[in-house]
């Protein structure tokens, strides 16, 4: 299928695409590998799509006084590649190489896959396990949202009209662990993970379970099990299948933790 009309506009500064997106029916796009596809299939139907990815200075990783801040624009590659990424937060640079396929991961952004909140997918739940916090901006200023407060539902965030989400901060996690099951390699997940261990807690937080990320902080292996939502079932995975899926990968991820 094709896509609907649009018009499209690329702007140079965040203030004209606050402009922008004042516009009716106006959309953000980013590195476009979810909204394309929805294009395509009709899902959605914006009459004006404005690409951020010609702004500056909001794709860099800076390491600063315990945090590593990203910049939205970040590609699933760039996090992949990233020295300091790798060094300071193994869980992003683990999650990361599970989305999807090379081609995507070249194209697709942080803050793209986070602004989507698809509920499977990988980054919104590991922002949720290391309690990172979402820098959004809008004409008046930025704010900093919670990752707790920001995934709202299903497809449904705190981002408001006109606002732009620009950055992560994620405080720094030696300690974690990844892990999902699919069918294929590149899929999504039947169920899946993100654990961070740290001194004071365990933060888990379960993704492809429900319409949202689930996070758990529990104090022993048992509490963890019986505080398991049952998982929404899908086409192909009752809720029974995917509750014991959870538990498997819980038990593995409790472990290595």
């Amino acid at each position: 299928m094709k896509a609907p009309s649009f018009a499209y506009a690329k702007p140079r500064s965040l203030a004209e695409a606050f402009d922008l997106l004042e516009r009716p029916g106006a959309k953000i796009l980013a590195g476009g590998q979810s909204l394309i596809p929805s294009l395509n299939l009709r899902l959605s139907a914006p009459e004006l799509l404005v690409d951020i990815t010609g702004l500056k200075g909001f794709s860099e990783v800076e390491v600063k006084d315990g945090m590593v801040r990203v910049g939205a624009l970040c590609t699933h590659a760039g996090l992949e590649k990233s020295e300091d990424i790798n060094k300071h937060l193994p869980l992003v640079a683990e999650a990361v190489s599970h989305i999807a396929h090379p081609a995507i991961r070249n194209r697709g952004t942080l803050g793209g896959s986070l602004a989507l909140a698809d509920p499977a997918a990988e980054l919104p739940a590991c922002a949720l396990a290391l309690d990172a916090v979402l820098v959004v901006a809008a004409k008046k200023g930025e704010r900093r949202v919670k990752a707790g407060d920001f995934f709202k539902g299903l497809f449904e965030t705190d981002l408001k009209p006109a606002e732009i989400l620009v950055g992560v901060e994620f405080p720094k996690a030696d300690k974690s662990v990844f892990l999902e099951l699919t069918r294929r390699q590149g899929d999504y997940a039947i169920v899946g993970l993100a654990g961070v261990s740290r001194p004071s807690e365990r933060r888990i937080a379960f993704f492809g379970i429900a319409g949202k990320p689930v996070l758990l902080m529990p104090r022993s292996l048992e509490e963890a099990k019986a505080s398991l939502p049952t998982p929404a079932a899908d086409l192909y995975h009752s809720a029974a299948t995917k509750l014991h899926l959870a538990k498997v990968l819980l038990e593995r991820a409790w472990n290595r933790l």
